[in-house]
């Protein structure tokens, strides 16, 4: 079965690591047809094991040979279709659009953050299918104060987002 494995952390705050490397690792692993979609650790793979499994597999791989505490999450590709299909906002080129890849229930969990959160002209947070999108304008990611909880280190092992073009990168890469 194909899958993607979404890394948390990669090249951001001094964990920095080639793609070719994390590509190994996965391959060292006993993970088939392994390639990597940009540098944000976005991992394609195959393998026939349950996604319990490799999860607990590819976070000791990484964890040992990258000297950190690996945290990732694996979807199918039918999860990845739907994380791609759902989301809510209309492209425009003012915004980012972002999704949220995680634990089962961390979209209530951001919800709730994003409520409490003081919002920029337009910043806009919605669950489609247990699924949080978040569209915020261009310039504002970081500085918004949703966007300063994505590095709470308490959230660390809950998700990891990514822009919603990625989502378009690893799905053609998936099907091809």
């Amino acid at each position: 079965m194909k899958y993607c494995a979404f890394l948390r952390g990669v090249n951001v705050k001094g964990t920095n690591m080639k793609m070719a490397d994390v590509c190994q690792v996965f391959k060292e692993a006993g993970m088939k047809d392994v390639s990597s979609i940009l540098a944000s650790g976005n991992i394609v793979f195959s393998s026939d094991k349950k996604v319990s499994d490799l999860k607990v597999i590819l976070e000791k791989s990484m964890s040992e040979y990258f000297s950190y505490e690996a945290f990732l999450f694996i979807k199918s590709l039918a999860e990845i279709e739907a994380f791609w299909k759902g989301n809510p906002f209309e492209k425009n080129d003012d915004f980012h659009s972002y999704t949220f890849v995680g634990n089962g229930g961390v979209e209530t969990v951001l919800m709730k953050e994003f409520e409490l959160a003081s919002k920029t002209e337009n910043e806009k947070g919605e669950i489609i299918n247990d699924i949080f999108y978040w569209q915020v304008p261009k310039g504002n990611t970081l500085d918004s104060s949703f966007g300063k909880i994505l590095g709470k280190k308490s959230m660390k092992d809950q998700f990891t987002s990514r822009n919603i073009n990625t989502f378009e990168k690893i799905l053609k890469k998936m099907n091809s």
